[in-house]
């Protein structure tokens, strides 16, 4: 087994916590590169005066386990070189 990381894969532990963590400010899609799903979830959050930050922080939660359970290749295949925005 090779000790080289697929490029983007140093993305991974960062969203993972992040989602888990902040997931409900959308900063893990940030990191990611998605900046409009993250605007969304920032704008959910406080638009709706944090009502919506709960179910934000629940699609953050989810989206950062399914992030720190993948391989680092499927990481980067999926969310990297395939450009998957939602989990």
């Amino acid at each position: 087994m090779s000790d080289i990381k697929p490029a983007g894969a140093d993305k991974k532990i960062a969203a993972g916590i992040l989602g888990i963590l902040l997931g409900g400010l959308g900063i893990h899609k940030f990191v990611l590169g998605y900046t409009t799903a993250g605007v969304i979830m920032l704008l959910v959050s406080v638009l709706t005066f944090g009502f919506g930050y709960f179910v934000m922080g629940i699609i953050g939660l989810i989206e950062g386990i399914i992030y720190l359970t993948k391989s680092d290749s499927d990481f980067v295949a999926t969310y990297i070189t395939g450009k998957k925005a939602w989990f």
